[in-house]
This record gives C-alpha cells, structure tokens and sequence, in this order.
C-alpha cells in the first residue's frame, strides 16, 4: 500500500513539475493587490478562487500554496474558501522605507495541475506617523540690521510616510516680523524658511519665541513642533558664502569609518569675529546621517558604515556660520556606490525525489536567485556540476528549472549529488553553491541472468533420495523486490521424461535435488530448462539449460553370453585330438552393463579336469590348446572359467564349459549331465531357444540342399559309368554323409553323419565320428544307412 502511494505522489509531482515549466516558459503577468498599512492580522485581501476563476474547494484539491522570497511569510491562504489573508500587521515604513511604491512579491503555485502565479501586494500608506523636528529648538541669531524679506532657512522636520502623508507646509505662531515660506526641493521634501517681514531692533526686544509647525497632508493631517528662538544681535552686514553651493561626491559602501568623504569651504569678507567660520550639518546630527563635520576644517567623514542596499543617496545640508550670526548653507549630494558585497541568494520552490529510472524529462528542482547588490553586481550565472544527466533552464528572469536530459539508469548510478552555484558578475565574482541530493528509483528493466548459460552436473547412480547435485544461480541488477529471484522447472522438450519424478528445485536458492535413486542403465543422462522469474511488475525472467550427467557404479556383474549356461542340455565343444597347440576350442563372449572401466572385462582359467592342456586369454575369452594332445588325454574335460570387471568393488561370473576329444568331427558322443537351469535366467533362455530354433532351420534347409546336391552328382556319374541307376535305400533315412571342406578352425576335410534326435525334445545336433577318413574316400560318395 505505502508503495503505490508512493509511486503516486512521484506521478503527481512529475506531472506537476512538467505543467509548471510550460507555464513558465509561456510567462504570465502578475497579479496585484492592494491593502494599507496596519491592517489587522486575518484581514481578507482578495479571493483566489474567484479571481483564478477557480471553483470553492478547488485550490485545496489542487494543492495550492504559497511561496514567499526568502521565506517570510506574510499571507495565509484559506484553500477551502479561497480567501488569501493577512498573517501579521504589515508596517510599510519597516518593510519598505522610502521605496514607493511598496510591492511585496510572492507567488502562487497549483501542483495539480501545475499553474503557476507571479502576484505583487502594493502596501498603501497611512497617514499613522506625525512629523518630527530633529531638534526640540531651533535658536538664531539675527542681527538687527537685517533688512525685510531676509530669509532664514531652518531645520526641515521628519516624517517617515510618504506622499501627501509626508510633510506638505509649514506654519510659525503669529508674530510681528516673521513669516514662514516652505520651499520645495528636487526631491520631493519641504524646507522651512524663516522670512523677515519687518526690521528688528535689538534695543526694544533682544529676543525672540516662535513656534514652528510641520503639517503632513494626511487627513487628519498630523503635525509636529519645534521652538524657534531668535536673538538679535549687533550688525554684521557679510554672511559666510560656501565656494561651491553644490558639492557631489560618490563614496564606495565599502569605505572604512571616518573616511573622508569631502571638503566644504566658505568664506566670509567680515573681520574678527564676524569674520570666523563655524561648519555643522544643517539638516539632522549624527542620529540621522552617517556623517560628522569638522567645524574648523569643513572636513566630512563618515561616522557609520554605509550600505548601498539600504540607502543609495545622502542629501547632506552644510551650514557656515560666523562669528556675528551669519550663515551661508551648501548641498553635499553623496552617491553611495555599490560594491559587490553580497553573495547571491538561492529559494527552492520544489525538490523532486526520488524520480524512477525510466522516466522522461523530469523537473527536478525548480528555484529563484536573487542579489542584493545592482548592476553587473547583481548579474547572475547559474550552473550545475558538467557530465552530469542534468541541465538548468531558465523560466523568466531569476528564475530556473533543473531538469533530466533523459530516462536514467539506476544500475549505473542511483544516486546523484547535484551542486548548483550561482555567480554574480561582480568584482570580484561572488557565488553561492547549494547541493541537492537526488536518488533514483528502480523499475523492472533488467531480467534475471544466470552465471552459465547452460550447467552440467553429475551424480553417482543409486543415489540416496533428496540428494543435493548442485546449484544454479542468477544474479538481478534491480534492487527490492524487482530483484528477488524465485527459480523453477520448466516443462522439458522430452515428453517422455518424467522431470518431476527426477529432480526439484528450491524456489529461493536454486539448488537442485534428486528425487529417488538413479539407474545408470536405465538413463545416462537427462535435460530440463529451469526459469529464474524477479518479482517486478511486469515481471522478467530468463532461462537456462541444465544437463545432468548420471556416473555408473560398479552394481552389475558380467553376464555371459556364450556358451549358455542355462540351457536344458549343456553346450560341449568339440576338440580333434589331432589339434596343434594353440587351438582355438571355443571362445567365451560376456558383456557388462556397466560401463567405462566397470565393463572392462578380464578372463582366468580357475579349474580345469587336465590343468596343463587349456589356457584361456584374459582379454579376449579365447580357450586354446597349450599342447598336442595323447591318447592318455581324457576324452571328456570340464573347464570352469571366471569373467570379471575392473570396477571397485570388482564384480565377476564363472562359466562352465565341457570339451569332448573326438578323432573327427563324425564320432557320436554322449551328452554330459544336464545343468540344472537356473530359474532367474528364464527370460534369456527363452530368447536363446528362439535364436537356436531358427539357427537350425537354417542349418537344417543348408544341408538338405548339399544332400541333394550330391545325391543328384552321385546318380549321373553312376549313369555314366555303369549305365545303372542311382537310388536312395529304403525306409528311414538315417542321415547324412556330407563333404564339408572347413576353413575355420578346422583344419581337415570330414564327412559328417548328422542325425535329428526326433523325440529327444531338443534341436541339438549331433555330430558323429568319420565313417571314412578323408585319404580313402573314393570319387563316389556313398550312403550309409
């Protein structure tokens, strides 16, 4: 659950970042509103919902907030009513000094979807602050030969408002020889000025106590006071002149304390006393103005440090006065110049992260920079660190977007430390470095990938069951779930294989098992294909083909296949006793189920009737003669004979095999006892009697043919040599004398008596002595009955 609510707050922020740069780019023009000063807290200022032609309730569903610059808040927006209100008394002479008009700037920011509002809140003056003489009295001295319509200047009051609330005229208590004139300067302020309406004579009245009053223009207006006290002196007819009555002079904000700032003169053509000048600053003291005057020297320093940001220009009214009451007045106008001393300033309005891998060009951040100071001082560069999949745009001035140059890979790099610096133009150049911190999200891109392509392993058969043979392994590069890898089997190609009946796999690790004991004879060796399947969504999966090999144990003994050990009638070879010494009598064939060197078979003699006169080849099974034999040589022999593998442990089969000495290949010979069958071999001896029914079939259609072939022979030659006739005898036929020229073991030329025991139950044949030895047989053959 927390997941998918994750994953759609990230869309709701990608969706509202990509709106707002839209927007931005198209720019808009600001709203403005307008309240006065001192208006209590909760005061309605406007309602966005209407003035965004928004619905009630609209704002709060489309998370509407407002940003301040440089975080001071000063609204509060009721989302549910739309009412944008005052969150504290605003007081214009705090916020903005002189500065009119006085613009508060914020914004408007809908994340759902993204609108984006540049609004001002213009802050009207009230009339809530009454004007203030820098001094409680003013005191002059005039002398008594002043002449009518003289002007006096005197000290302008103070008000901090500003417009028609600022001072607008001034007004002294009724008197006989003074009016008061207010005099506009350039910049906007009223001086008083004291006009002498008719002469003083020191003599009747040597002092004099006027009320000067400031009126603002306020309604009501506000007014402040100041006593004025004139004291008439003796004449002195030269009032001090200042050389210059304009002095303009620019002084660095960075300039160190009591730096000189500029020299005034004045010059006065009177004598002695009336002829000394005294420098101070006419408008304000040291409270008001940054500066102090030298009133020998006219030297001005700077008594406070001075701050372009907070003022720009200084108005410093000089006055020069005499000895004798005189004064003369000059306007030093400083320009504070701008060094670059503040360092630009970074506002984020949003930060997005984490933003999932595959997504396309996505805001990131989105903020404003700003500098105090003006000019190329205030002239900003922003960027960001290079190589990085990142870039900045500018939406309107000061203000940017960081933003993705394309889908990320998180397998690369999940996580992204993004320095924004900003330099200013300055010099030297200022600049200010904020990083960010953006991680990024895994999706489903990357499927599982095994360590092999294809994996083989091996087990010995008779394996016990649940064997572990192995493990097969895949590795993910997706982090949390999209990486957990569950394993399976997967359906083989064989439909013959019973996989499930084989092996299993563990879902988690991969590892391998075997379900039941193996038979190396039965299967050699198997294939399946296993999945490795990740939990993503979608999920991705991969295959892999495994190829288990089955190792053979020696658990099968050798199996002879000739001679037969399990027929009813033993088999018995038959051995000429005028054989040479390395006669072939028989040789014994056994197979192995087995393979590899547990089917590697050796042969040994173990018992035998006459020791000396066999030997058999332990590789090949061939019984031989190992001499001539005698006439004291039995006639029957048995041989026991022993077949063994090369395994471990060694497995082996004894075969018995009965050798009959004849003196040709037509001697009859009496069977040897019959071996007892053996019932587990049944099945063989059933397949046996098969292949030698068919084999005397065989033999038995071949020597009817050679029986007629040589009884057709023996009859013509009879017709040619005695004009007789050849005839078969009578009744039964006994058997057959045939010429059988061998080149198999067999060394000489027999003729062979071959009967077919009818009721004996078997198809042996039976071989009979020579009738005739081969050197008297005569060029006819005969038949004996």
């Amino acid at each position: 659950m927390e997941t998918a609510l994750a994953k759609t707050s990230q869309q709701r922020q990608v969706i509202f970042l990509t709106i707002l740069l839209l927007l931005w780019e198209a720019g808009s023009e600001a709203i403005r509103y307008s309240v006065s000063e001192e208006t209590e807290s909760g005061y309605l200022v406007a309602n966005l919902s209407k003035d965004l032609g928004l619905r009630v309730g609209e704002l709060a569903t489309r998370g509407a907030r407002i940003h301040h610059r440089r975080n001071k808040e000063l609204l509060q927006l009721d989302t549910e009513t739309g009412n944008l209100l005052l969150k504290e008394k605003l007081d214009r002479e705090v916020l903005c000094g002189e500065t009119d008009p006085c613009l508060l700037h914020f914004q408007i920011i809908l994340e759902n979807p993204v609108q984006f509002f540049q609004t001002d809140l213009q802050l009207t003056d009230i009339n809530d602050h009454s004007p203030e003489f820098p001094y409680s009295e003013i005191h002059l001295t005039i002398p008594e030969s002043a002449q009518p319509g003289t002007v006096f200047p005197l000290k302008a009051a103070k008000d901090p408002d500003i417009g028609s609330n600022a001072v607008q005229n001034y007004t002294v208590s009724p008197n006989l020889h003074f009016h008061v004139v207010t005099h506009s300067r350039p910049d906007g302020s009223k001086n008083p000025e004291l006009v002498l309406d008719r002469a003083l004579d020191r003599e009747e009245q040597p002092e004099l106590t006027l009320t000067l009053t400031a009126l603002d223009g306020g309604t009501p207006p506000r007014s402040g006071t100041t006593t004025v006290r004139i004291e008439v002196v003796d004449i002195n007819d030269n009032a001090p002149q200042f050389v210059q009555s304009l002095y303009e002079v620019q002084v660095p904000e960075n300039s160190p304390l009591n730096a000189l700032v500029v020299r005034v003169s004045a010059r006065d053509l009177d004598a002695g006393k009336n002829g000394d000048v005294a420098y101070s600053l006419f408008q304000g003291g040291e409270a008001s103005q940054p500066f102090v005057i030298d009133e020998t020297t006219g030297e001005i320093r700077l008594s406070k440090e001075l701050d372009f940001e907070v003022t720009g220009y200084y108005n410093v009214e000089i006055a020069a006065t005499d000895g004798g009451g005189l004064s003369g007045k000059c306007t030093v106008a400083v320009q504070v110049l701008d060094v670059n001393d503040n360092a630009p300033e970074l506002s984020f309005s949003v930060i997005t992260s984490p933003i999932p891998e595959n997504s396309p060009e996505t805001v990131v951040a989105v903020f404003s920079v700003f500098d105090l100071d003006s000019g190329d001082n205030a002239r900003m560069v922003c960027s960001i660190q290079n190589e990085l999949p990142f870039s900045l745009k500018s939406t309107f001035e000061n203000y940017y977007t960081l933003v993705t140059e394309g889908p990320l890979d998180r397998e690369s790099r999940a996580e992204y430390n993004i320095t924004i610096t900003v330099s200013d133009m300055g010099s030297p150049r200022l600049m200010t470095q904020h990083t960010i911190t953006v991680q990024v999200s895994d999706i489903n891109d990357n499927a599982p990938a095994f360590t092999q392509s294809s994996y083989t392993l091996s087990v010995r058969e008779n394996n016990s069951p649940a064997l572990h043979i192995g493990t097969i392994r895949a590795t993910d590069s997706d982090s949390g779930s999209n990486a957990h890898i569950t394993y399976s089997l997967l359906p083989p190609n064989d439909p013959q294989l019973a996989l499930n009946s084989l092996v299993s796999i563990n879902a988690d690790n991969g590892q391998l098992f075997a379900l039941r004991a193996l038979d190396y004879e039965a299967l050699q060796s198997f294939e399946f294909r296993v999945g490795a399947t990740d939990q993503g969504s979608p999920a991705l999966s991969s295959q892999a083909m495994v190829r288990v090999l089955v190792l053979d144990d020696n658990d099968n003994a050798p199996f002879v296949l000739y001679p037969l050990q399990n027929a009813s009638a033993p088999c018995t070879e038959l051995l000429p006793r005028a054989a040479e010494p390395g006669y072939l009598v028989t040789k014994v064939v056994a197979v192995d189920r087995d393979s590899g060197q547990n089917a590697w078979l050796s042969f040994q003699l173990l018992k035998a009737t006459e020791p000396g006169l066999f030997s058999v080849w332990a590789h090949n099974g061939e019984v031989r003669t190992t001499r001539l034999l005698s006439e004291r040589d039995a006639p029957k022999h048995r041989l026991l004979l022993l077949v063994k593998d090369n395994g471990d442990p060694q497995r082996s089969a004894s075969v018995t095999l009965h050798v009959l000495l004849v003196d040709g290949f037509s001697q009859p010979y009496l069977p040897l006892p019959e071996v007892a069958r053996d019932p587990a071999q049944d099945d063989e001896d059933v397949l046996t009697l098969y292949l030698v029914i068919a084999l005397a079939s065989v033999s038995s259609l071949f020597l009817l043919s050679v029986l007629l072939f040589v009884g057709v022979r023996l009859c013509r030659r009879a017709r040619a040599a005695s004009l007789g006739v050849c005839s078969l005898p009578e009744g039964h036929f006994p058997g057959h004398l045939v010429d059988v020229s061998g080149t198999g073991t067999l060394s000489q030329s027999y003729q062979y008596e071959v009967c077919l025991t009818g009721d004996s139950g078997t198809t042996d044949f039976k071989f009979l002595k020579p009738i005739i030895p081969n050197n008297l047989i005569p060029d006819t053959y005969m038949l004996n009955s």
